[in-house]
């Protein structure tokens, strides 16, 4: 390997690390601050800003929707719905019931992701399911199902039932994210990634859009602060748009299997600063669910690497 690939390849890696460092920040403490406004209001927010952002610069890429087959039409759509519009409204509106409490713990149940995208990829795109596929996906389920609630079983009294609530709305967003992969392989061996992000990002602005307007939350312009305006900003320059751009030039530069390692950062970033700022403790036996559930999804994540990238 010449100096020059070597340094090309460990910018990759460091741009593929710093990304996944964002998400963690991000799910603990960016997107939580903005509790205070409605759940499709926020996730509307933080598509709005960044695509008005893309315009600027990538304003050239409405001359593809002429030449856009309807096939491309209808799996950017289910993108935006699953990994745009539905995926985030289930993991903002899980971070927001936990009120700064265990938030980490819906960061961790997110990373399922790769269990319900190898199982669509199964059945959508007829991908063959690696062996240990069962095996790792349900030790997996069951870690998560441990770190969640330790020892006990569910509690569905008054104040427990925040926490299964979260934890399913959780699952729901790993299962809308690994949808979205699946129907992202779809469209990106036609539409660079700077094209696919910019229709993702406003498709699910015009899907939000009219879930805002159907809920009659299109005035809640008035009851954003400006402390909500400055964690937008910050969310759509740095977690939101400027992370996943960072994450695909990494990504093109870094073998699949080292990826998988770099973006474990994300859950460990979230783990670490739920802890100091947080003050969140967990039981040992979660910690050892939480590593169990790590090892397990790494496992599945090398697989739905090699079949979904």
């Amino acid at each position: 390997m010449t100096d020059q690939a070597r340094k090309i390849r460990v910018k990759g890696a460091l741009a593929v690390a710093f990304s996944a460092m964002l998400w963690g920040v991000d799910g603990i403490l960016l997107t939580p601050q903005l509790y205070n406004l409605n759940t499709a209001f926020v996730v509307f927010l933080l598509h709005l800003f960044p695509f008005a952002l893309m315009n600027v610069f990538f304003f050239r890429e409405y001359r593809l929707l002429k030449t856009m087959t309807r096939s491309d039409f209808i799996y950017f759509m289910l993108v935006a719905l699953f990994g745009g519009a539905l995926g985030t409204l289930a993991i903002v509106k899980s971070l927001f019931l936990l009120n700064f409490n265990n938030l980490s713990v819906i960061v961790l149940l997110q990373k399922l992701q790769p269990v319900f995208a190898i199982l669509l990829a199964r059945m959508i795109l007829k991908e063959r399911i690696k062996k240990g596929f069962a095996l790792w996906a349900v030790i997996a389920l069951i870690a998560g199902y441990f770190m969640t609630f330790g020892w006990n079983l569910p509690d569905f009294s008054t104040n427990g039932i925040v926490t299964v609530y979260a934890a399913l709305l959780s699952l729901l967003a790993a299962f809308s994210f690994g949808s979205s992969t699946v129907f992202s392989k779809k469209i990106l061996g036609n539409y660079s990634f700077v094209s696919s992000t910019f229709f993702r990002y406003g498709f699910t602005t015009v899907i939000m859009l009219v879930i805002v307007l159907a809920c009659g939350h299109i005035g809640d312009f008035a009851l954003v602060t400006p402390r909500n305006w400055l964690f937008v900003v910050l969310i759509g320059l740095t977690t939101g748009s400027g992370a996943i751009f960072l994450y695909y030039y990494g990504l093109r530069n870094v073998k699949a299997s080292l990826s998988t390692f770099l973006e474990l950062l994300y859950p460990i970033t979230a783990v670490v600063l739920d802890y100091f700022v947080n003050h969140t403790k967990y039981s040992i036996v979660q910690w050892i669910a939480a590593s169990v559930m790590l090892f397990s999804i790494v496992m599945l994540n090398v697989n739905s690497k090699k079949t979904l990238k």
